[in-house]
């Protein structure tokens, strides 16, 4: 199937995880039945962005996987025939938590997980509070629709973790992220900070002749008080080449559905034959932390 509708669910979230759920399920079954066979929600849609503080009450937001939510977007990807990508917050084990992401199949098996590999630690954005880091590795997966592969967030910013993907044959890239201003910088940086990350995961699309799919959530977030985070939506798909297909607003809820053609992964790389040509002889200082 080389043409293929990809469907990603941005909006705002609320203090209520129950609801966050109810809403993200049926923005999956209104993207399902537009047309959408890869559905991607943003990233820990069921809660607000609980990492904005250290908190030990946030981790009964955790859950099991699999799971009651896992089982609901497996219940709705077979009854529409879709992939659906699902960010949560697991709890694999008494004090072992990650930010997670479950990949189902159009017939609504559970094909994986992945584990996100790099946590941020930052102002409001606390996640190594949180977050072991992952020990999936970098995964792509056969899915009815295509070859995909999994990123979250602050992955999105690491060329590594994009080709390590991409070399399993992935030719989609799919990031659930969860990213904003700090509104106090934005008049200074805000242009500058949301130019850099569209700019790097183009440069993905580029550097593997492959498609990017970026989801984000939108709206000011204050769970802890003061400015709090405003989210700056803009999810995106890029074309093989970095071009921007698709785009979606700052600040409304959207359902936003692109057309792909995967044929122009083949294309794409055939004339642009980055893969072929990479000095894989001369890499091996990658794996180093610095090199004096």
């Amino acid at each position: 199937m080389p043409t293929v509708t990809l469907g990603l669910l941005q909006h705002a979230c609320t203090a209520n995880p129950v609801q966050n759920l109810k809403k993200t399920l049926a923005l999956t079954a209104q993207a399902a039945k537009a047309g959408a066979k890869i559905i991607c929600t943003q990233e820990l849609f069921r809660s607000q962005y609980f990492c904005q503080s250290e908190d030990h009450a946030n981790f009964a937001l955790a859950e099991a996987i699999p799971g009651p939510s896992t089982a609901a977007f497996q219940k709705i990807a077979k009854q529409y025939k879709a992939v659906i990508i699902a960010s949560l917050f697991e709890r694999r084990a008494s004090g072992l938590y990650h930010n997670t992401a479950v990949v189902i199949d159009a017939d609504g098996s559970l094909l994986g997980i992945y584990r996100k590999m790099h946590i941020p630690d930052d102002p409001l954005f606390y996640e190594k509070f949180y977050f072991t880091p992952g020990d999936t590795g970098f995964r792509a997966w056969q899915t009815k629709y295509g070859r995909i592969g999994v990123l979250i967030c602050w992955d999105q910013w690491y060329p590594e973790g994009a080709r390590l993907t991409s070399l399993q044959g992935a030719e989609i890239l799919f990031y659930p992220t969860a990213i904003g201003w700090h509104p106090k910088e934005k008049a200074e940086y805000g242009i500058n900070q949301h130019g850099a990350w569209e700019t790097i995961q183009r440069s993905h699309a580029v550097a593997n002749g492959c498609y990017v799919a970026a989801v984000n959530r939108i709206g000011l977030e204050t769970p802890v008080g003061g400015d709090g985070i405003e989210f700056w939506g803009q999810s995106f798909v890029a074309g093989t080449s970095g071009q921007i297909l698709a785009k979606a607003s700052v600040d409304r809820e959207e359902v936003l559905l692109t057309e792909i053609d995967l044929g122009k992964v083949d294309v794409t790389r055939t004339h642009w034959p980055f893969l072929r040509d990479r000095r894989i002889d001369a890499y091996g200082d990658l794996t180093k932390r610095f090199i004096d």
